[in-house]
């Protein structure tokens, strides 16, 4: 029997990814870096987030014997990776102080923790919901 989540934990989910998007953005807002700087962070948070929610989605398919090709599998894989990857890369090489550095960090990790966190939530709220309408 799939159970639904409990508010509490869809409630923590959603505030963990408004809290990281809201803060990287309202950090970004703040930024005195220049408007392209701006949007290479804002589309790798956005490239991140997609890639997250692929990547959760792959995995549980997989389990739940969905058919997901390797190709697409992997692909969300790689594109997780790249995107954490060009943030490292982004942050090592920004004249940043080290504190505006880890704040980008880890308002990025909680995001993306977040918007798995609200897949995995919506996903079995609607397969509790399927069950108990078949039921």
């Amino acid at each position: 029997m799939k159970q639904k989540p409990s508010m509490a934990f869809i409630a923590t989910s959603w505030v963990g990814l408004l809290a990281g998007v809201v803060g990287y953005l309202i950090g970004l807002w703040n930024a005195t870096m220049q408007l392209n700087e701006k949007g290479y962070y804002f589309t790798i948070l956005m490239y991140a987030l997609f890639a997250a929610v692929s990547v959760q989605k792959c995995v549980r398919d997989r389990l739940e014997n969905i058919p997901v090709t390797d190709m697409y599998y992997g692909i969300s894989w790689v594109s997780m990776l790249i995107a954490i990857v060009l943030l490292i890369i982004g942050l090592w090489n920004a004249t940043l102080l080290p504190s505006e550095k880890g704040f980008y960090a880890f308002a990025f990790l909680l995001s993306i923790f977040g918007a798995i966190a609200v897949q995995k939530n919506t996903r079995d709220s609607q397969a509790a919901k399927d069950q108990l309408s078949q039921s």
